[in-house]
């Protein structure tokens, strides 16, 4: 069913001055265009992580494999200062640099909410060679830009950097793993040093973990290039924070979105089925602009396609900090039990983490 533009309502109020809060804009009424060298221009760190360093990495003082982890990546990017940090891009058909000692990767192996992210973003931040020489995005934002420049042009492309950090490493599309570990392998060869973390297979989930041994395994000849650093702990989001709030009434919802300068308002299934029409490359580039997301008749996603899409809008909002505030049903029941257990139970779970922080960052949005 076709989103509908929001309208401006009518709230029964008689008022002696003209309203000039502009009406909300609806994420059903765009359909971006991303050309590809935004795909590449925007590979660094999501702004939500454009401070964070790892002196701001608080670890848990129950879980020493965090403290740990920092000492690791710190000496980890310090060794990484050399050639491509000098500031002028290794030409394509120049000499590759000599091989480096030790392992030229290293894999973030832990649970979802462990700083995993903060924690590469960080490796990024203290890589010394400049932003142009480094590249940071998610499995599928790779796979994004080997589609939009084809692989030759994507290796050229990358082949210059001292840095390539690939965060959420997809394990469960074969296809594209080979594509992903193909692609790594040549960087490799031009003397890029590689830093992931992953998803975990379908059916491999163990305690909930992100398994060290199904990335070595699927990465096959690049698993040497890598050392898997484990990360312990519980998701940092629900450590001494509060519970996320009740769902507000769609009266409220409304309210607030015309209250809130660059706010978005969308039916939940509409949106959901406005998803289904845009490339998951583009739900960045959709939200471009909004600063809050406004959602009405939150409901349990129909079926997988959808909920996979859904993760995808969660992952671009929370990186970019854009707060949430819903009616309907509580975010941690959108996924099905059926879902929650199945093979991508962490994904699932990774959206119902994020959600929840950015309803708690929309609640001062009620009562403006």
């Amino acid at each position: 069913m076709p989103c509908s533009l929001t309208r401006p309502l009518q709230w029964g109020t008689v008022s002696t001055s003209p309203i000039t809060q502009a009406a909300p804009v609806s994420l059903c009424a765009r359909a971006p265009h991303v050309p590809a060298d935004r795909l590449v221009a925007e590979m660094v760190p999501p702004p939500r992580f454009d401070s964070v360093r790892f002196e701001t990495y608080v670890p848990d003082p129950n879980q020493p494999s965090q403290t740990e982890a920092v000492t690791v990546l710190s000496s980890f990017a310090a060794g990484l200062g050399g050639a491509h940090a000098s500031g002028a891009k290794r030409r394509w058909f120049a000499k590759k640099p000599a091989a480096a000692t030790g392992p030229r990767g290293v894999y973030l192996d832990g649970g979802y909410g462990v700083g995993k992210t903060h924690l590469l973003a960080s490796l990024w931040h203290a890589t010394p060679a400049e932003p142009a020489l480094k590249a940071f995005g998610t499995f599928v934002e790779l796979t994004n830009l080997v589609g939009a420049l084809g692989f030759q042009q994507t290796v050229r492309t990358l082949s210059g950097h001292r840095l390539l950090c690939i965060d959420e490493f997809e394990l469960d599309d074969p296809g594209d793993t080979v594509l992903v570990s193909s692609l790594l392998s040549k960087l490799v060869e031009q003397g890029v040093a590689l830093a992931a973390t992953s998803n975990t297979l379908p059916g491999k989930l163990g305690e909930g973990r992100f398994a060290a041994a199904d990335f070595l395994r699927e990465i096959q000849g690049l698993s040497a290039h890598f050392r898997p650093l484990r990360i312990d702990g519980e998701d940092y989001r629900h450590r001494g924070l509060p519970e996320a709030p009740a769902p507000f009434s769609t009266e409220q919802v409304t309210k607030a979105a015309y209250a809130t300068e660059g706010a978005a308002l969308d039916d939940f299934p509409q949106l959901l089925d406005h998803l289904s029409r845009v490339h998951p490359s583009r739900y960045g580039a959709l939200t471009d602009g909004v600063r809050a997301v406004c959602l009405t008749d939150v409901r349990p996603v129909p079926d997988q396609s959808t909920a996979l899409r859904l993760v995808v809008l969660a992952d671009r909002l929370y990186d970019r900090e854009v707060p949430v505030l819903a009616s309907g049903v509580p975010f941690d029941q959108l996924f099905s039990d059926e879902m929650l257990n199945g093979g991508y139970r962490k994904k699932y779970f990774r959206a119902i983490s994020r959600l929840t922080a950015l309803a708690r960052d929309a609640k001062g949005l009620v009562g403006q």
